[in-house]
């Protein structure tokens, strides 16, 4: 199965090239894929087309959101059984010792973001690499439910979220958020 998973993975990475993307980022655990990936990339002359692997997919229940609007929750059992525990610490070292030499890596992405602060921070403190903090839908509806229910002020808490993280070390966000312009002039 993890040889079909990295080909198709090739196949969507030359694709998302093909329509204009400068980065691509499988959202899985295979193994070889970033290689295989950046293989097949430059073999169709995208050499430019940089690779955000994920460390690892952290079990959460953040990503419920998400599942519910694919309806992709499990039929039976629990996906967090495929996903790593954010509290096993020796397991993501284990993990980003495994990615960042691998020179086919141009950025690594934690996900979910704010949950894994301490995950970023490690990793931070260990490699070169950029680090995205991706921001799941399960944050974003916490967001967006606690400011439809007037229980938080949700500009506020949406500008919070991204200021949060650059300090733990990421370089990079990824969220749900539309930002208003008022946030906008606080972030920038």
């Amino acid at each position: 199965m993890n040889d079909e998973t990295v080909h198709q993975l090739c196949k969507q990475a030359v694709v998302q090239a093909r329509a204009g993307a400068d980065v691509v980022s499988p959202s899985d655990m295979m193994d070889g894929r970033v290689g295989a990936i950046r293989a097949a990339l430059d073999a169709e002359g995208f050499q430019h087309v940089a690779i955000m692997s994920y460390t690892a997919k952290y079990a959460s229940s953040f990503y419920g959101p998400f599942r519910e609007a694919l309806d992709s929750n499990p039929r039976f059992g629990d996906k967090k059984r495929y996903a790593v525990d954010y509290k096993m610490y020796e397991l993501y070292e284990y993990l980003s010792d495994r990615t960042y030499p691998n020179a086919e890596v141009t950025w690594s992405q934690v996900k979910p973001g704010l949950p894994c602060l301490d995950i970023i921070r490690l990793l931070r403190d260990k490699s070169p690499l950029p680090i995205a903090a991706y921001q799941v839908s399960g944050e974003y509806s916490m967001i967006k439910a606690g400011g439809v229910l007037k229980m938080i002020d949700e500009e506020i808490e949406s500008y919070d979220g991204v200021i949060d993280v650059p300090p733990a070390g990421w370089c990079g966000h990824h969220t749900h958020i539309l930002y208003s312009p008022s946030c906008y002039m606080f972030m920038w």
